[in-house]
């Protein structure tokens, strides 16, 4: 996996933090390459060609990468959508009609559901896919886009378990072999803001690195329910509430903790951590209806100079919320989503742009530009090692055991049923620690 040398200060900085400098870096990349090899697959070597994006998986977060992807260049158009239920298809097409009609190319030839609907999408006439389903599916999703020869912008975590992840991590390297992108949807890596505070602390402003404090203390998120005179199966129930079942989001200290985490990863240089120990459970969140997630995780990891992140999420009603992340040095404090910098010369703040929602459109400009310049990213490796922070934080304190992260990536266990037509599928139950402590999650 191709990773920028590492006298840089912040990973893939010559493909991401270039592209959010202009946004005139499209038409300057296009023209640049005139020179270069053509890559095996997806190369745009005209300005004015439309770039034809097909959607996996039409919830909020899905369509709102179709939104912001037109957004970063308006000759883009949607040409496929597909999703387990046709239900949620219809309203991701209600809301490209309304917004962004001349954009929607999409006919009824080209919607695809089921749980296999990626399988036809990637076939379609389609130049890029979004991948933004429940994140179990995503290693089959991601393996199906690459062979097609299709590039590739993927919602986070990007797995459930070690072998899923292992699986992306090889469809990445799949696709820098074929000359294709792959674009993170760990956002954060992708706001003018958080680079320039990261960029100064690891340029020293903070001194050397010796811990970091991340919290995701928030409310909760959405329930859903069938329609009056609707039933649904076990297993549609856990589908369209996927949030709530460790087998699809990996457990919210995966599926939105993992934004905490890849800032932590990101700040200690892209170098995973030796171990952890975690605690975690149930408190608001305990009914059956809640499936089996966690409401709570704290995390101690450390690395293997001993250097620590100390790791909080919460995902609570009428509680107290914070979503930053303090990294203490030896000369000072730097507060990332604070975007300040405390040390002996006083306080620093980024007063720059990009403090938040741009990040969600630069992602897909970078990803845009570097079809069309010829020059692919391949987000693969932090996007891997970031979401296998997190399982191991959530299999940590699922057993009550340290883990090590040496053994972590021997698991074999994967999660989840043999078939999606087990309409009566129930899920694992609840995870107690020390009771779970013999539970087989690595090895």
């Amino acid at each position: 996996m191709h990773r920028e040398s590492s006298d840089q200060t912040t990973p893939a900085k010559s493909n991401r933090r270039n592209f959010l400098a202009t946004g005139t870096a499209v038409s300057v990349g296009a023209a640049a390459v005139s020179a270069m090899p053509r890559p095996a697959f997806g190369f745009h070597n005209r300005v004015d060609d439309a770039l034809k994006v097909g959607l996996v998986g039409c919830g909020g977060r899905g369509t709102g990468a179709l939104m912001n992807v037109i957004e970063a260049d308006s000759r883009t158009q949607v040409t496929a959508l597909a999703d387990a239920f046709r239900d949620r298809v219809d309203i991701t097409v209600e809301a490209l009609k309304t917004e962004h009609l001349d954009n929607y190319k999409v006919t009824e030839e080209s919607i695809f559901t089921g749980v296999d609907c990626h399988e036809k999408l990637v076939n379609a006439d389609v130049d890029i896919v979004l991948l933004a389903t429940p994140p179990h599916f995503r290693p089959a999703q991601m393996e199906a886009a690459v062979a097609a020869g299709k590039h590739v912008f993927c919602e986070k975590p990007v797995a459930v378990d070690v072998p899923g992840a292992r699986r992306v991590l090889a469809a990445c390297e799949e696709a820098e072999a074929k000359g294709l992108s792959v674009v993170s949807g760990l956002c954060w890596r992708y706001s003018e803001g958080v680079n320039e505070v990261i960029d100064r602390i690891q340029g020293g402003a903070i001194g050397d690195v010796r811990a970091i404090e991340t919290n995701y203390l928030t409310g909760t998120l959405w329930y859903r329910t069938p329609p009056k005179g609707v039933e649904w199966s076990s297993m549609e129930n856990q589908l369209r509430n996927w949030l709530y079942y460790a087998w699809l989001s990996g457990d919210h200290t995966a599926e939105q903790h993992i934004h905490s985490l890849d800032k932590a990863l990101w700040v200690m240089g892209d170098v995973p951590p030796v171990s952890c120990h975690a605690i975690g459970g149930r408190l608001a969140r305990s009914e059956e209806k809640w499936g089996n997630v966690y409401d709570h995780f704290g995390t101690n990891f450390e690395w293997a100079d001993g250097r620590k992140a100390f790791s909080q999420c919460r995902q609570m009603s009428d509680c107290f919320n914070q979503t930053d992340d303090i990294v203490y040095g030896t000369d000072g404090i730097a507060k990332i989503l604070s975007f300040s910098i405390q040390n002996a010369k006083g306080e620093w703040k980024y007063k720059g742009p990009g403090k938040g929602s741009r990040m969600y459109v630069n992602e897909h400009k970078a990803l845009l530009a570097s079809i069309r310049g010829g020059i692919p990213i391949n987000n693969g490796e932090y996007m891997v090692n970031s979401t296998l922070m997190a399982l191991m934080a959530r299999d940590a304190a699922y057993t009550g055991k340290k883990i090590k992260w040496e053994d972590y990536m021997k698991s074999e266990v994967v999660l989840g049923p043999k078939s999606y037509d087990e309409a009566d599928y129930v899920a694992d139950r609840v995870a107690i620690p020390g009771k779970n402590g013999k539970r087989k999650i690595w090895g």
